[in-house]
């Protein structure tokens, strides 16, 4: 998601053959995103905590941690229990258990404690909150897919018009290829996701849940900055640790922090935001309903 918004337009075969990776590789992940999203449940479930799993073994790897297997299992075992507490609806039970989670990893790590510790909190609240937009009966469903969808155009407006307008850095010493144009061309497109949903909402002859267009603007606009700071966050701390990619799991796109920075910061905004409006088992409504 990071590495190549803003590479020069004539990238060559190396940037054709990346760009193509990247095509792929969305074509083959969006469509089962969005099928396991719909399903909800435990397969909604099963597939956020592999995610979050797979989060919190990458940022270990990143800051020179991974090798310590007590830390890498607890942390990974708390997740999954996280993930059995929400499954039961547990929201206390499982916000419970992700204050557990991190004690043991702080306890278990080598000095600093502070890395490994951050990497557990970062993965738990990309899990619970992914599971809390969805976890609504009513609106989950479509909240879940408003937010993945501002994510993604955002992150495709910024590739493109980064690569064909280029212009000055938006934080050269972070990610020296992201540009002004890149990050202006992103919030753009989300504001046209949040006009599309307006559009083609079915709810519009029912005045409770008829979605508000300045409303949906507002939020799309607050998310696509939450997911392009989430991008230069997880940037952040790869520079701060002199690594390019978290992994290579994914072609064209390198590892799971890499393709899911931004979305771990706009769900986390998501689900506090809908968490206040709606409460535990309103997350959705909260976002979507005004």
């Amino acid at each position: 998601m990071s590495r190549d918004e803003a590479a020069p337009p004539a990238g060559g075969e190396h940037a054709r053959r990346n760009l193509l990776l990247r095509v792929v590789a969305a074509l083959v992940l969006a469509p089962t995103t969005i099928a396991l999203a719909y399903a909800g449940g435990w397969l909604w479930i099963a597939l956020v905590t592999l995610a979050s799993i797979g989060l919190y073994v990458e940022w270990l790897m990143i800051v020179g941690t991974a090798r310590e297997m007590r830390v890498l299992v607890s942390g990974a075992v708390a997740l999954a229990i996280v993930a059995i507490c929400l499954a039961a609806e547990r929201v206390d039970t499982s916000l419970l258990a992700a204050v557990l989670g991190v004690a043991a990893v702080s306890l278990l790590s080598p000095k600093p404690r502070g890395w490994p510790a951050a990497g557990f909190l970062y993965a738990a609240a990309a899990e619970i909150a992914s599971v809390l937009v969805r976890l609504d009966h009513v609106e989950g469903f479509i909240a879940l897919i408003f937010v993945l969808m501002i994510v993604w155009v955002t992150d495709i407006g910024g590739y493109f018009v980064g690569r064909g307008a280029g212009g000055p850095k938006l934080w050269p010493r972070v990610s020296p290829k992201k540009t002004w144009a890149g990050a202006i061309g992103g919030f753009a497109a989300s504001l046209g996701v949040a006009a599309a949903f307006f559009v083609f909402d079915p709810h519009k002859s029912d005045s409770l849940l008829m979605l508000k267009m300045e409303r949906l603007l507002l939020l799309a606009a607050a998310l696509s900055v939450a997911s392009q700071l989430g991008d230069l966050f997880e940037s952040a701390v790869k520079r701060h640790f002199n690594v390019k990619d978290s992994s290579h799991l994914i072609p064209g796109h390198g590892g799971l922090m890499d393709r899911l920075d931004g979305f771990v910061a706009a769900v986390v905004l998501a689900a506090i935001f809908g968490l206040l409006r709606g409460g535990p088992d309103g997350v959705g409504r909260g976002l979507m309903v005004w």
